[in-house]
């Protein structure tokens, strides 16, 4: 088959699955006008539409359903066989699709993707970030980078290195005159700069303590969604926080902020490399995996 032939399937399964073709034009590197072209070329070549089209969205005919189901397991095999051939190169070459939160790239980007890159010049990463939890097997990524409890049952996953914390921390000008939280419950005493979950809810403060399980709804004035305004917030003195230790640690050190409660937040499985088990690992994915298992070492060592 053509380089031409192929890339209209691609762009056929793109379009289907993120119902637009700007979305699947940046999926695959084209133009919007490229990717509208190559629907238009295989579509006036099968004598069927292939979707519908408004100034709105885009969905697929029942005979697009057809053919994209049937299409996209065949380029799976395609992608496959490619994939194990590459796997005698010298240098993996391609890209990898890589799906996380926000907070998460931050604290993968230098020491796992910029080396990453620097290793092996021939390939590329492209990173999304969303709060959300996707499918990443729909959605089209090579893998993700979530909490070890947020990956799904059925992915295979890789430890990126040390168990996480969240910690509760306030700033000196803000604890000053006010008295310290000893259990969870004091916490009421006190304004909480609060999170939103990417759901929409606000997240309860969880705590745990010789099996002890405690859930506090705190009060506050300020509701954030992100994690480095909350770190501003709490700078600020407008309450205590509820964070990431990794997201604070200059911070705590340098006396910015006090760590309070640090018997009640324990340590969990942190950060996963996960992706769906598959019959051959590309090159370039297997020596991601590999770096990520050799960094581990080094910080356990």
């Amino acid at each position: 088959m053509s380089r031409g032939r192929l890339i209209e399937l691609e762009a056929a399964v793109a379009v289907a699955r993120r119902r637009s073709f700007r979305a699947a034009a940046a999926e695959l590197g084209l133009s919007t006008t490229a990717l509208s072209q190559a629907i238009a070329e295989l579509e006036a070549r099968l004598g069927v539409r292939l979707f519908n089209r408004t100034t709105r969205s885009v969905s697929p005919t029942p005979a697009g359903e057809q053919f994209v189901a049937e299409v996209a397991s065949a380029l799976t095999a395609i992608r496959a066989a490619a994939d194990a051939v590459n796997q005698h190169r010298a240098t993996p070459t391609g890209v990898l699709r890589l799906n996380t939160s926000a907070g998460a790239a931050q604290r993968i980007l230098r020491p796992i993707v910029f080396e990453y890159l620097n290793r092996y010049p021939e390939m590329s990463i492209d990173i999304v970030t969303e709060g959300r939890l996707i499918d990443i097997v729909r959605e089209g990524f090579d893998a993700g980078f979530r909490l070890a409890e947020q990956v799904p049952a059925d992915m295979i996953s890789v430890p990126l290195g040390r168990d996480e914390r969240l910690v509760i921390v306030g700033a000196p000008a803000y604890l000053a005159g006010r008295k310290l939280p000893r259990i969870p419950t004091d916490l009421t005493a006190h304004d909480g700069i609060r999170m939103r979950l990417p759901a929409g809810a606000v997240y309860r403060w969880e705590f745990e303590k010789d099996g002890e399980q405690v859930l506090v709804d705190v009060s506050g004035r300020l509701t954030l969604d992100d994690s480095g305004l909350i770190r501003e917030a709490a700078l600020a003195g407008y309450g205590l926080a509820y964070m990431s230790e990794w997201d604070v640690v200059d911070d705590l050190r340098e006396g910015r902020l006090v760590q309070l409660l640090a018997a009640w937040t324990p340590s969990f499985p942190g950060l996963c490399l996960y992706y769906p088990g598959r019959r051959h690992v590309p090159a370039g994915f297997r020596a991601l995996i590999d770096l990520i298992q050799e960094r581990r070492r080094q910080t356990e060592d």
